[in-house]
């Protein structure tokens, strides 16, 4: 992910979380705020220290990051939105992420199929 598709600080991931809706699965938390005359999306990848060390943690990240790539043809560009990750991800595997990750953004109408 460029930097242009990332929400960095932290005022932006408190709009997101103050003012967006949330949708949850057993594995991830996102939130979405509707940003009108935004050319793509942004996005925040949230890993909590009860995930794992900070290994695990960055492990889970890269996989999320590489999942939104795959996808990001699919998402809708007019959003701002935050993934949090919860502790059953970190035993998952890469196609098991991105299968729950699809769940979850389709139960938060990010994806435009």
């Amino acid at each position: 992910m460029r930097k242009a598709y990332r929400v960095k600080k932290e005022a932006e991931f408190q709009k997101v979380f103050h003012h967006g809706k949330s949708t949850a699965n057993r594995q991830f938390v996102v939130y979405v705020l509707t940003k009108e005359n935004q050319p793509h999306f942004r996005v925040g990848i949230s890993v909590g220290k009860k995930v794992g060390n900070a290994v695990t943690r960055n492990y889970v990240k890269r996989r999320i990051r590489q999942s939104l790539t795959e996808l990001k043809a699919d998402l809708k560009t007019d959003k701002d939105f935050i993934i949090i990750a919860r502790k059953p991800t970190a035993d998952m595997s890469m196609s098991e992420i991105k299968k729950s990750l699809i769940h979850v953004l389709k139960l938060a109408k990010m994806l435009d199929k």
